[in-house]
């Protein structure tokens, strides 16, 4: 019985990669000189945080980060879960954006409510963060694909894992 999983895992490698372009990028630009702006990542808790000293420089921050991530990857912004702007020491700003990494239980239930509600001739399963998909035949499967992929919008789903 054909199957594979829909899952959601940020490519951290590539994460890495754009918040170094966008470091490099803040050392080079004029208007950031003399400044405090900078953008660090924390793997261990996949946490991104940007330091600057207004938001209007946070907003600018972004600006170079979001276009290095989505080189990287598609659709990686979607991943951030933004935290709020905080003020720090003297006239410093800073905001944190956790990195959200699987498929939430909310998400995993939505995914298997549209697959039953699309009639399909197949099963979901929520397997941790993951959601496995089994049918009788791939172009089943293949048109459930095509359904989450156009239903799900909001956030970046990969499916994998196929298995004949």
């Amino acid at each position: 019985m054909p199957s594979f999983d829909f899952t959601s895992e940020a490519d951290m490698v590539g994460l890495k990669n754009a918040i170094d372009v966008t470091s490099r990028q803040i050392d080079n630009r004029y208007d950031f000189k003399g400044t405090s702006a900078k953008v660090e990542l924390n793997e261990k808790d996949k946490v991104i945080t940007l330091w600057g000293d207004s938001d209007f420089q946070l907003d600018q921050i972004k600006d170079l980060l979001f276009p290095a991530m989505e080189k990287k990857e598609k659709e990686s912004v979607k991943r951030l879960d933004h935290q709020k702007v905080v003020s720090v020491s003297g006239n410093k700003v800073k905001q944190e954006m956790k990195i959200k990494d699987g498929i939430d239980s909310d998400l995993a239930k939505k995914i298997v409510k549209l697959v039953k509600d699309g009639k399909l001739k197949v099963q979901a399963s929520i397997q941790g963060d993951t959601v496995r998909v089994q049918g009788a035949k791939r172009d089943d499967l293949q048109g459930c694909i095509a359904l989450i992929t156009k239903s799900i919008t909001d956030f970046p789903i990969k499916y994998g894992n196929f298995r004949d």
